[in-house]
């Protein structure tokens, strides 16, 4: 691991323990964001991804039991180290929404109906930076402007549900930039907008951070916005991380098969091998569905769906293979 990283996660578990015992969702992963970087963590609906995020700002479920192992180590402006797994709770409160911001999935499940976007947006301000009422409203109104909300004077006094999901994106945003954070998680910010405001979104929070430097987690499960987006991506299976490193490293040298059938999805990639062999090349899919997280693979957990899968695949866990920049959880490499 990288000393100067901003945020580095070490074989970070997460359980759940229910009647039978724990159930084990996010099964010892590590990765890390350097400052000013973006990571997206990528993998289908179930991977994982979302738990890990918060894992991270320890924001899981009261209702239910949690077990969270490893550590999340974030090295703050001060050049201060903290585990974010064993902080007392006051001291994570400190960082949650301040050096540490979220921007979730659902913004209108998030944002209080009964209390105006401007209040929601100045509550932060208040808390993290001791701002009295007036400065903060301005403040808000200032973070609204920043994402390009038309008419923000008057969005600052409305509901969310007089605003469009966009807009709503945008509040959230708003909501997460404006104690101007270390690091950003974002977790699938796009997915339940079209196509040509998911663009204005993307743009919008990369211009946010070339302007603030932060660090950014993104969590996806569009490979494109991965490729125009990120410097660097980890790819999640069945709470396990199996390929790691930069984007162009692995989509030009893709190692492991779930990655390589992610990308076969694309329709992108079935064009493009479709102009270079001259015939049609058919959108391919990943066969299978993803296993159940109540089972523990005594081996790979994607050898069930894997085109390449032989004896050594079904008995054994894999290892980590390739070079330190640009590495799978795989047994194809000692096999080939």
């Amino acid at each position: 691991m990288n000393s100067l990283a901003t945020l580095s996660v070490r074989n970070l578990q997460t359980s759940l323990l229910q009647k039978k015992g724990l159930l084990s969702l996010v099964r010892g992963i590590d990765f890390e964001v350097m400052p000013g970087e973006t990571l997206a963590l990528v993998g289908e609906s179930g991977s994982g991804k979302s738990l890990t995020a918060l894992s991270i700002m320890r924001l899981l479920a009261r209702n239910a039991q949690w077990q969270c192992q490893g550590e999340v180590l974030f090295k703050d402006n001060q050049g201060l180290e903290h585990n974010l797994l064993t902080l007392p709770e006051k001291t994570m409160r400190t960082l949650r929404g301040h050096r540490i911001a979220m921007i979730f999935q659902e913004p209108m499940t998030c944002l209080n109906p009964v209390i105006t976007i401007g209040q929601q947006i100045s509550e932060s301000v208040i808390l993290h930076l001791g701002l009295d009422q007036s400065s903060a409203n301005a403040s808000a109104l200032r973070a609204l402007e920043q994402v390009e909300i038309p008419a923000a004077q008057q969005r600052f006094h409305e509901y969310p549900h007089q605003l469009s999901g966009g807009m709503r994106q945008r509040v959230m945003i708003a909501m997460a930039m404006i104690c101007k954070p270390q690091l950003l998680i974002a977790d699938e910010p796009t997915t339940a907008l079209d196509v040509t405001i998911q663009a204005q979104i993307l743009n919008l929070m990369a211009r946010l951070q070339k302007d603030t430097g932060m660090s950014m987690l993104f969590i996806t499960h569009n490979l494109g916005v991965v490729a125009h987006h990120a410097q660097r991506v980890a790819v999640m299976y069945a709470g396990q991380i199996v390929e790691q490193g930069s984007v162009a490293d692995v989509f030009a040298h893709t190692q492991h098969p779930y990655t390589k059938g992610l990308l076969a999805c694309l329709p992108g990639r079935a064009r493009q091998l479709s102009r270079q062999t001259g015939q049609r090349v058919a959108l391919l899919d990943i066969p299978g569905q993803a296993p159940s997280m109540a089972i523990t693979p005594t081996g790979c957990s994607f050898a069930p769906r894997c085109h390449s899968c032989f004896e050594k695949c079904l008995q054994s866990l894999p290892e980590w293979r390739g070079l330190p920049a640009h590495t799978s959880l795989c047994h194809l490499e000692a096999h080939s």
